[in-house]
């Protein structure tokens, strides 16, 4: 993998994230999680490269998520929708996901999780992070189709900075 500035991204996140879809991973190299988000971005915001994410409280990586500083983003490419429906379907709680999608996980200099088979990876620092607010909505229509009693509970948002980028 070779590391690049994230500005050099010339990537379509909308392509990426809604599409290909992307591996979510936060823990360390002993002990993490990992599940498929087909929702988030990517941008600019307080003057630095950040990544924006939605995890459900009721999902095992939410506990990493909460308790660690940093978390990965591993894209793998169309070809691998197969990783990704195992990692989007089945708990990290009776698992091991990773074992079970063929995924060889990449310690990184800092102690995050990526994986080899990753095209690209964005390693994210937490900045922000607030639970989605029914209240809150502009468009009133949203919240009714994606969340409560049939959807799940409310997402929670993190953004985060992109500290480092690798692409293969």
């Amino acid at each position: 993998m070779e590391r690049i500035d994230p500005a050099r991204l010339a990537e379509n996140f909308i392509e990426l994230i809604g599409r290909e879809w992307m591996l979510v991973t936060a823990g360390s190299p002993e002990k993490f999680n990992t599940m498929t988000a087909s929702w988030g971005g990517a941008g600019f915001l307080w003057n630095r490269p950040v990544a924006f994410v939605f995890v459900r409280p009721e999902r095992y990586t939410y506990e990493f998520m909460e308790r660690e500083t940093c978390f990965t983003l591993s894209f793998l490419g169309h070809g691998d929708r197969e990783a990704y429906r195992i990692c989007g379907s089945k708990s990290g709680r009776r698992i091991d996901k990773a074992a079970e999608a063929g995924l060889t996980p990449r310690p990184t200099e800092l102690g995050n999780v990526a994986f080899e088979q990753s095209r690209l990876t964005l390693e994210c620092r937490k900045l922000y992070a607030s639970m989605i607010n029914e209240g809150l909505f502009v468009d009133e229509s949203i919240y009714p189709q994606w969340y409560g009693e049939t959807h799940g509970g409310d997402h929670k948002m993190y953004i985060a900075e992109i500290l480092n980028c690798w692409v293969r």
